[in-house]
């Protein structure tokens, strides 16, 4: 440490003393650093390693998801085969389903124009015969649709005339029929399986008001 005492004299000048004083000063408060004794970095096996199993690990995972993804694809391609054949067989299905239900309800008619047939080469001694005959064909064609599961609705005249089931061709007024009733019918309804297969279409009585012309 340097002794600045003002009552003793200075030799030589006062810059050479304040450099003496500056130079004192940084070797006590700061000591210089040898760089070549500081801890340089070391490279860590551990480390390494880790990093090695790590690209590993993501390699092994790689080639699992590429390997479901081949599964993937190949189960989409069968799926796609499977219902593609699933497709055909109902089509196939469905058409020979139609045809043999084209085919059934033509043996249940032939036999009708078999009668037809009949009753147009066979002589009758009057109306009333021929009628019978018309009425014998027309009992077995009833026959023939119910076999089909198809059945006339049972309607008669003097009933009231229900639109859910009928179709109003025109009015008629007739005083011996109650006002609203199905005073003809015209052509008749059929159900099928308990469905409405064909309305049927009638004349519906309506009675004039008093007084009305």
């Amino acid at each position: 440490m340097v002794d600045l005492n003002l009552d003793e004299s200075l030799e030589g000048d006062l810059q050479s003393v304040a450099d003496e004083v500056a130079s004192e000063y940084r070797t006590q408060m700061v000591p210089e650093l040898d760089l070549l004794d500081l801890p340089q970095p070391t490279p860590d096996p551990e480390a390494r390693v880790d990093l090695e199993s790590a690209l590993t690990e993501a390699e092994h995972q790689m080639e699992d998801m590429l390997r479901r993804e081949a599964e993937l694809m190949d189960q989409q391609r069968r799926l796609a085969a499977d219902f593609n054949n699933f497709r055909n067989r109902a089509q196939r299905d469905i058409a020979l389903a139609v045809e043999q239900a084209e085919r059934k309800i033509l043996l249940e008619m032939l036999p009708l124009l078999d009668n037809f047939e009949r009753g147009l080469g066979a002589t009758y001694q009057d109306v009333e015969s021929f009628r019978a005959g018309v009425e014998l064909i027309r009992k077995q064609f009833l026959e023939s649709l119910r076999r089909l599961n198809v059945e006339q609705l049972p309607l008669q005249v003097g009933e009231p005339f229900d639109a859910l089931t009928s179709e109003a061709l025109t009015t008629f007024s007739d005083p011996n029929l109650p006002d609203g009733a199905v005073a003809a019918i015209y052509e008749q309804g059929f159900n099928l399986k308990g469905q409405l297969l064909r309305a049927a279409r009638v004349v519906v009585n309506r009675l004039q008001e008093p007084g009305k012309s």
